[in-house]
């Protein structure tokens, strides 16, 4: 019997830790939290790595804008525990102003280097011009960067010298890559038991999701759309991804 993809990399090993590389807060719950719950569920030790602390984002005029970053660090601190997820670890990159650099490759390779994931999660690179909203150019620069760190750069005990040397970080090479948002997702991954899950970690973002009264079913609409895309029988739920193998 084939080993399950959910669980295991192309080549067959398992999957024991996987971090997640994000541009905002809140990005990984909209995209993946079902899958990251059922990650979690068998055993996964996930780690989430936020590049910004979404301090562009809120809605509520009374809040001064001063304390959006702590807000939306805690906020995606109690996502991440309606899942399971206790490793969550900020960047502090200026939201709306995200753009690939030496300095961001460097620091998502440090994170990677540290962590030592079998797999990652990321965003897409390319702009999906079917779901215009999933390409934030936040998102588009955090993928970017986040597969130039997997490749060539943490791999590379010669890229980002300072890390080995200053800090003792060894190079360390991410066998798969799992991309959200992509115009061309080809894994499907049903999510139907850990939906609840997915609804509570997003209302936890009340700063960006307490005005969405329509919040549940827009997500449920979502989902749907995907476990038909990817041939789920009627009443599933699903999560869209894109793998890519990094050999």
């Amino acid at each position: 019997m084939d080993p399950d993809p959910f669980l295991h990399n192309r080549d067959g090993s398992r999957i024991d830790r996987l971090l997640a590389v994000m541009a905002h807060p809140d990005d990984v719950d909209f995209g993946a939290a079902g899958s990251i719950r059922a990650w979690v569920e068998a055993g996964v030790e996930v780690s989430y790595c936020l590049i910004t602390n979404g301090d562009a984002g809120g809605f509520d005029p009374d809040v001064p804008r001063s304390k959006i970053p702590e807000i939306r660090q805690a906020e995606q601190r109690a996502a991440g525990a309606v899942l399971g997820v206790a490793d969550v670890r900020f960047l502090g990159y200026r939201d709306g102003e995200l753009a690939v650099s030496h300095e961001l490759r460097r620091d998502i390779s440090r994170v990677i280097r540290q962590v030592r994931p079998d797999r990652m999660l990321i965003q897409s690179p390319e702009r999906n011009w079917g779901r215009i909203q999933a390409s934030h150019p936040d998102h588009l620069a955090a993928g970017e960067a986040a597969i130039q760190a997997i490749y060539p750069d943490a791999r590379n005990p010669f890229a980002h010298v300072s890390l080995l040397a200053d800090e003792g970080l060894e190079a360390w090479t991410v066998p798969e890559v799992w991309i959200m948002a992509s115009p061309a997702p080809d894994f499907f991954v049903d999510i139907t038991e850990q939906f609840p899950h997915k609804v509570a970690a997003l209302r936890a973002h009340a700063s960006q999701t307490a005005h969405m009264d329509d919040l549940e079913d827009r997500i449920r609409g979502w989902m749907t759309m995907w476990a038909q895309q990817g041939g789920l029988p009627e009443g599933q739920l699903a999560e869209a991804f894109k793998v890519v193998g990094t050999a």
